[in-house]
């Protein structure tokens, strides 16, 4: 399977109301059906440093529908690599048939190891790997989320050197490697807005500790309630999105982030003539698991 990772498409949104600012998506979701977006970006350095250690197995972290287990399942299946995952809920080792998320791991090769969330919270500490290494072996081990250094080198080429004609660059924020690479890959002139997925000013700390710059900031007030969560105003802005552009958006990072901007575009937020790129990160993977979650509340889902 090859990766779209060069030219990849720009294509602008034509909003359904009058304003002289223009919103344009920069479809990163397009680079692979399966490692796509930051997940792409993300990974591309540290599998060439796993491939430099001459190490066999990838090992990483995360939820029950992360978007980071899901990837590097596929990545390392196309790459040969043996992977595993931990994942937070001991709970959750029964319901593997049931989630889509942890059926495409297990169908791609991961070995899922369930653990609770006490452990899960030490997860990062001296005691917990070398466990995992007297259990496993050694291990190339990729952050939750998947950033790290390697990860914000990657997301540093999401923006070219072409593309100058951008005055604002958006990105959905999870972890804070996508906008830590961002802050570093723009151009001078560029400004960087993320879109937190996640409640609490916790990310600034975050990101600071991946970029030094200060051509980025954090727009807080599109969580919908914080990871995971959505209302039926999303879901509809969702399907609204789909139909009249025919690109389709997460529920959980890109959904939130287009939400905000359209919105911000309607309350004279940006100057006028502001053109702005917003970066599709991929993570469609999801849109599954949350329509499940939405039928079992009798909820409108994802279309």
């Amino acid at each position: 399977m090859q990766f779209l990772s060069e030219n990849i498409p720009i294509q602008e949104v034509k909003l359904d109301f009058e304003t002289d600012v223009q919103l344009f998506i920069k479809r990163e979701d397009l680079i692979h059906p399966f490692v796509s977006g930051n997940k792409f970006r993300k990974l591309k350095y540290n599998l060439s440093e796993a491939k430099s250690q001459e190490q066999e197995t990838l090992l990483t972290f995360g939820g029950a529908f992360s978007n980071h287990i899901a990837a590097v399942a596929a990545a390392g299946k196309l790459h040969g690599f043996h992977t595993i995952g931990i994942i937070r809920g001991e709970e959750l080792e029964s319901k593997i048939d049931s989630n889509p998320t942890l059926r495409f791991a297990v169908e791609n090769g991961m070995q899922l190891v369930f653990i609770t969330r006490t452990t899960y919270r030490e997860k990062t500490s001296e005691t917990v790997i070398t466990q995992l290494k007297e259990k496993f072996g050694d291990f190339y081990t990729i952050p939750e989320g998947g950033t790290n250094d390697l990860a914000v080198k990657g997301c540093a080429e999401i923006i070219t050197e072409t593309e100058t004609d951008f005055d604002i660059v958006c990105c959905a924020v999870g972890t804070g490697g996508t906008i830590a690479g961002l802050s570093h890959g723009v151009h001078s002139h560029q400004q960087v807005l993320g879109f937190p997925a996640l409640k609490g000013d916790f990310l600034q700390k975050e990101i600071a500790k991946y970029t030094h710059k200060n051509n980025w900031q954090l727009i807080t007030e599109y969580h919908f309630g914080g990871y995971g969560k959505v209302s039926d105003e999303l879901i509809a802005f969702i399907n609204y999105f789909k139909q009249q552009t025919n690109i389709p958006l997460d529920p959980i990072y890109t959904g939130k982030m287009l939400f905000g901007i359209i919105d911000l575009i309607k309350n004279g937020h940006f100057a006028k003539q502001k053109r702005i790129l917003a970066i599709h990160t991929g993570g469609l993977q999801g849109i599954e698991g949350m329509n499940q979650k939405l039928q079992r509340k009798g909820q409108k889902t994802i279309v």
